[in-house]
């Protein structure tokens, strides 16, 4: 079972950047379609972006052309480049598979403050 550890989140103003990283154990993340996603205080959790095993990507309306997914399967590590934030990005992310078959890490907190 891969395990996932993200990491990057952090308190910048609204216009800021942060990269966020996660990192899954295992030798079988690659062969993975991989997905952020995010849960805001009282909220449902909500699918972000994603990143196919090739490379190609789809994000969800309210960040696109700000967030940027990538990944580095050499690395066994997915990259979620969050650029022009607002204070409704405010929220942890998480990255799992796109099935959410991964045991689900503790999520990385990201506050915007305007």
């Amino acid at each position: 079972q891969v395990q996932l550890v993200e990491s990057g989140g952090g308190s910048v103003q609204a216009g800021g950047s942060l990269r966020l990283s996660c990192l899954g154990s295992g030798s079988t993340f690659s062969f993975h379609a991989m997905s952020w996603y995010r849960q805001a205080p009282g909220k449902q959790r909500e699918l972000v972006a994603i990143i196919g095993t090739s490379g190609t990507t789809t994000y969800v309306d309210s960040v696109k052309g700000r967030f940027t997914v990538s990944r580095d399967n050499a690395k066994n590590t997915v990259y979620l480049q969050m650029n022009s934030l607002k204070p409704e990005d405010t929220a942890v992310y998480y990255c799992n598979s796109y099935s959410g078959s991964f045991t689900w890490g503790q999520g990385t907190q990201v506050t915007v403050s305007s």
